[in-house]
């Protein structure tokens, strides 16, 4: 039985359909977000600990922050962006990592960058992998910070789509959490809660959207599902859109983790201080220090090494993080850290991950995954970006180019 019924569905509330259903909502086109979870966000999500700061468990930085729409929405809604540098801009700690070393290191990750760039020039593709200088004493850092960037090991990578991401090495962050920013940018927008989407049908003259809290009739529906969402379940829509099956499997979702710790006396630390855990090793986590001048730590693990951890819980992570800075700063360091908050976003149901890289040989596929069907199915999310995927920007930015083309198609309608 159809419950309710709307112009277009939105079916995800992320940042791609709060960016989608916003744009529709002013356009005055009745709309909903129809969302599983019991929030808005999606793979952006921000809590508050006990002494109030904001955490972002999900995105955190306004990546390409110098024409990333975000920026201006969260200052418009009174939020305080903060420009500082991030950490990664600057030196690591030299403690364990000399800094004659990390001037190496630094020089073999940009010639690795300048082999890939010009090894997929013409269009070729590969693994990034594959551009790995053989016996270069940084390839397992420089795989580790491939996985920080893209949530999967370089072997598992498109270099052609690594390439098109268009970076303008400009970043920021939302004091009071990104997380917090995107979900507001839907506020008065309706949807509905709770409310996970099985299948949907456009066999008829209406969509038919079949949900846990019944059916919804719409004209047109704009799909911003994470790509590992739709890969694994085939039977989706109705008929079948094995193309779409197929991009969105060949353009998985990759994982990375946060871990926040508290510390006690953190003024032994600048604030925006970093290091790695490991030099040595793929499987290595990174440690920022006093994020927003704060009194803890912000862990980042990724990749394989995110996805052993998530095997064993938060106490994994946990016990992870001990030992990785407890071998740089002595055994004592482990009464100075305890748990604050982290999300495994491999094990949510609704992700099933972070954000989204190419296999190899399938760059094309984002496009593949962003195509129209019939003027009434539309999708958007960051895996449809060809140049701003893995990002809230990106996922924003198809959004409002989804919207764009329903508004449009209606209007087709119309006149017709």
């Amino acid at each position: 039985m159809t419950v309710r019924g709307t112009d277009v569905a939105i079916i995800g509330g992320g940042a791609a359909g709060i960016a989608a259903a916003r744009r529709l909502y002013d356009a005055g086109v009745e709309c909903l977000i129809v969302e599983a979870r019991s929030r808005l966000g999606g793979r952006a999500w921000t809590i508050a600990d006990a002494a109030g700061f904001a955490l972002d468990l999900g995105c955190g930085w306004l990546h390409s922050a110098d024409r990333n729409p975000w920026v201006a929405i969260a200052e418009a809604q009174g939020r305080t962006v903060d420009r500082t540098a991030p950490p990664w801009s600057q030196p690591s700690l030299p403690s364990a990592f000399p800094l004659a070393d990390q001037h190496e290191f630094g020089e073999a990750m940009q010639q690795f960058f300048e082999r890939l760039s010009a090894a997929v020039a013409n269009g070729d593709d590969m693994p990034a992998s594959a551009l790995l200088e053989p016996g270069n004493r940084w390839n397992n850092l420089i795989t580790a910070v491939g996985t920080y960037i893209s949530g999967a090991e370089l072997e598992h990578m498109s270099a052609l789509d690594f390439e098109r991401y268009d970076d303008t090495e400009v970043n920021w962050r939302v004091l009071q959490g990104y997380g917090t920013a995107i979900a507001a940018h839907g506020d008065g927008v309706p949807v509905v809660f709770d409310c996970p989407v099985t299948r949907i049908d456009h066999r008829g003259k209406r969509l038919r959207i079949e949900t846990a809290q019944g059916d919804i009739a719409a004209d047109a529906a704009i799909v911003t599902l994470p790509s590992t969402v739709l890969a694994n379940a085939e039977d989706f829509f109705a008929p079948a859109l094995p193309e779409k099956t197929r991009a969105a499997s060949r353009l998985p979702l990759g994982l990375a983790d946060k871990l926040f710790l508290s510390l006690e006396r953190p003024e032994e630390f600048a604030a925006g201080a970093r290091l790695f855990g490991r030099t040595d090793r793929v499987g290595t986590g990174t440690y920022h220090m006093r994020p927003f001048g704060r009194p803890m730590i912000e862990a980042f693990y990724a990749g394989q090494c995110a996805r052993d951890l998530e095997a064993g819980g938060a106490d994994a992570f946990f016990e992870f993080a001990v030992s990785e800075l407890t071998g740089q700063f002595g055994s004592a360091f482990a009464q100075r850290v305890k748990p604050l908050a982290i999300h495994c976003w491999g094990a949510d149901l609704y992700a099933r991950g972070s954000y989204s890289y190419a296999m190899p040989g399938a760059a094309g596929e984002r496009a593949v995954l962003a195509a129209a069907v019939d003027d009434r199915l539309f999708f958007a999310g960051e895996a449809c970006s060809a140049h701003d995927f893995s990002t809230a920007h990106g996922g924003y930015l198809t959004g409002v180019a989804a919207a764009d083309l329903a508004i449009a198609a209606r209007k087709r309608l119309a006149r017709a």
